[in-house]
């Protein structure tokens, strides 16, 4: 069974704010998150954070864009992004 990932209000508004080469990234990011789960060791800077959230980096460099994630039903296999931006304002 796969995972179901959305996207908060707010990620969905930060995602239309990004260049079309990152937003191509995060859409590949919450494909592999569909498909493998919310743990993500294979994407870089990858961590996981508390109470069942987890962030990853989308692109280094200047700015360095991230993506952060939680987990809100393990049992129906839900994930939520709730923020995809500059790692400046990222609620880590």
């Amino acid at each position: 069974m796969t995972w179901t990932v959305k996207l908060s209000r707010k990620a969905e508004k930060q995602k239309e704010k990004l260049s079309k080469p990152v937003r191509q990234i995060l859409f590949a990011l919450m494909h592999d998150i569909e498909t493998g789960g919310p743990v993500r060791g294979d994407w870089p800077n990858y961590s996981k954070l508390t109470d069942g959230r987890h962030h990853c980096h989308l692109k280094k460099g200047n700015p360095t864009y991230v993506v952060v994630w939680k987990v809100l039903d393990k049992e129906n296999k839900l994930v939520e992004v709730v923020y995809a931006g500059t790692h400046e304002k990222a609620p880590y």
